[in-house]
């Protein structure tokens, strides 16, 4: 068995796979037009995953890392569902678009080891007895709010072995990743709600036909997962 791949970030070593032992995890699913999310990939390295119609899969996460190799910090995802150009939908893994946290050794960790589009920016969390509701910040200014049903029974397993897709040193690959928990899944109502603010990446949510109802919302209290090794495609 080989050794596991050790990176030294900020001084400090980081040895693969990376474990997050304790998490909460507010997300959001949304369909979209696949069409318009190929047009935000970066090439054509990957496709949208097409579900049907034409539709692919949007998350847009809020994740509060408490356990976590690579620290405690607050983390925003945007994530779509893609597969390898010239491959079928079994090869489908998620394709984190952006991934802003609010701590530098996460971001620096993030960005070498993996390729995941980490950023620092600034990052509110507002929890109450019954929702989470997240802002992001990026260049001063609002980019989206998300209020995230919370509590409530479990009514689901959360547990995923799967592949994320990202882009090392500009070329595609592919990491292996697993997440673990009991989830609260919540169909979409009022106690989902998005508002975009005037940034950017507000704007290429609009071009999805954001803000509307999701198709689904989870909330996870105790989330646990790993991130392996990247591979290059």
């Amino acid at each position: 068995m080989s050794a596991p791949a050790r990176y030294t970030i900020q001084g400090r070593t980081v040895s693969l796979p990376v474990e997050v032992r304790r998490a909460t995890n507010a997300s959001a699913l949304w369909l979209v037009p696949a069409a318009a999310v190929a047009k935000l990939l970066p090439d054509d390295a990957f496709q949208p995953l097409d579900v049907g119609g034409g539709q692919t899969q949007l998350i847009l996460g809020l994740i509060d890392y408490q356990d976590n190799d690579l620290g405690d910090y607050r983390e925003v995802a945007v994530i779509f569902f893609v597969h390898p150009r010239g491959t079928g939908p079994e090869q489908a893994g998620s394709f984190i678009w952006r991934l802003p946290v609010d701590q530098s050794f996460t971001c620096e960790a993030g960005c070498t080891i993996w390729g995941f589009p980490k950023s620092v920016e600034k990052i509110d969390y507002d929890y109450a007895a019954d929702r989470v509701t997240g802002t992001l910040w990026m260049e001063g200014r609002r980019v989206f709010t998300l209020t995230v049903p919370r509590g409530g029974e479990a009514s689901a397993d959360a547990t995923t072995s799967g592949v994320t897709y990202t882009y090392l040193e500009g070329a595609p690959h592919r990491t292996p990743m697993t997440t673990a928990g009991p989830a609260v899944l919540n169909p979409s109502g009022p106690a989902v709600s998005l508002d975009l603010g005037d940034h950017p990446i507000a704007d290429a949510l609009r071009s999805l036909g954001l803000p509307k109802p999701p198709a689904l919302a989870t909330w996870v209290p105790h989330m646990r997962g790993t991130f392996g090794t990247p591979e290059k495609l």
